[in-house]
């Protein structure tokens, strides 16, 4: 089962001059023309949602309540982690560990949210009901319109869950997902290719690397990235 390995942001030391070469991870609106697209870094607040640069949502309703609508149910530690150019169609939520009910006895009914008695009388039990833990995305994952992620769920880089998916087990590198409960469509790549996008992360790659090769990045070869990445000294433990 594919396991998180998040790595060291790297800081890109070419400033820009003259004509934009690519977007500014920190504006919120991209685009300007069409406020439906939000680059989330620049407008989370929640220390317990942590996104990656150039990662993007799209909805034509409500694109900056991202927050507020498709992060359900934040109420314990647990955090949302989304690595970088991470592309979110509209209706995608993520489901937090506070959604959990008990399931230890007869009643799944939440007592313990309503206060009082009902909560001096059960708060034990729901402290100490085990955690799924975070939520956890990788890089360069595309998740389709009204995706739902469950609560704990890893999902490694590269990933495409499909439109209507219902996310309830990790999901490997490179893999496209679909259905509910989401499963494994195909992977994309074989395994030796996996190993090398992992290894040449191009979405670590300073931005001006990325704006040079992103006709590679889009429609080469994993061999192709993995030479630039070798050609950088930016090649990284996959």
């Amino acid at each position: 089962m594919w396991q998180d390995r998040r790595r060291p942001t790297l800081v890109d030391t070419n400033a820009q001059e003259g004509p934009m070469l690519s977007p500014d991870p920190l504006t919120i609106h991209p685009l300007a023309a069409h406020p439906r697209v939000v680059f989330l870094k620049p407008l989370v607040s929640s220390p317990k949602i942590i996104v990656g640069e150039y990662t993007y949502y799209d909805d034509p309703d409500a694109a900056t309540r991202f927050e507020q609508r498709n992060v359900l149910y934040a109420y314990g530690p647990e955090r949302l982690v989304i690595g970088r150019y991470c592309a979110i169609a509209a209706g995608t939520r993520f489901l937090m560990a506070a959604a959990e009910h008990p399931m230890l006895g007869a009643s799944t009914f939440p007592f313990t949210m309503f206060g009082g008695e009902w909560a001096e009388r059960t708060l034990d039990i729901v402290t100490a009901m085990p955690s799924r833990g975070d939520t956890v995305v990788g890089h360069d994952v595309w998740f389709g319109h009204q995706v739902t992620v469950m609560p704990g769920v890893r999902i490694g880089d590269g990933a495409v869950v499909a439109a209507g998916s219902v996310v309830t087990a990790d999901v490997p590198p490179y893999t496209i997902v679909g259905g509910n409960p989401a499963r494994t469509i195909r992977q994309r790549y074989d395994d030796a290719d996996v190993e090398r996008l992992r290894r040449a992360a191009w979405w670590d790659w300073p931005a001006a690397l990325v704006t040079e090769h992103v006709r590679v990045i889009i429609a080469g070869t994993p061999a192709d990235i993995e030479r630039i990445a070798v050609e950088h000294n930016l090649e990284q433990d996959a």
